[in-house]
């Protein structure tokens, strides 16, 4: 079966579709569209929280990681989807992962101000020291964003 029908399905939030066609093609789970996202990534980037569900279910790489080296639980930090982020983390997703730019996800929860995702993400065992390719850390980005709410989870 060609992957287009799964992006699809998922970009349209079609649950039953998207079960059936990886029941049938199991191996799926992990395959990548024409932009470098995996289901799950896909998935994620759009918040969809129960297409989300339904695809841990089939097991996927939990850390695959599109061309800029993003992972699932990196966009969700991004974005701000806290339930997701938890059901990722739940299901082992590696909070100290870094991309192209040596970000990880609490580097890109913290510069947006997402307060319950850094919260989430330091109860996961993320790393408040990891330094990015410009050499600082995720307390340095949210000073420099001025988050008052992330700040002070960040210090100490």
């Amino acid at each position: 079966m060609d992957t287009t029908t799964l992006f699809t399905a998922i970009r349209e939030n079609h649950l039953n579709k998207v079960k059936t066609i990886l029941t049938e093609n199991p191996e799926m789970i992990n395959a990548t569209d024409q932009r470098g996202s995996s289901p799950l990534l896909l998935s994620t980037y759009f918040g969809l929280m129960e297409m989300t569900r339904l695809l841990l279910e089939f097991k996927p790489e939990i850390d695959a990681k599109d061309p800029s080296g993003n992972t699932a639980l990196m966009g969700v930090a991004f974005k701000g989807f806290t339930n997701i982020a938890q059901m990722l983390l739940e299901a082992g997703a590696d909070p100290n992962i870094t991309n192209g730019n040596k970000s990880t996800a609490l580097i890109f929860a913290a510069t947006f101000g997402k307060a319950d995702i850094v919260k989430l993400l330091l109860e996961y065992g993320a790393d408040k020291t990891v330094t990015d390719s410009a050499g600082q850390t995720a307390l340095d980005h949210a000073k420099e964003q001025n988050h008052a709410s992330v700040i002070p989870l960040l210090q100490g």
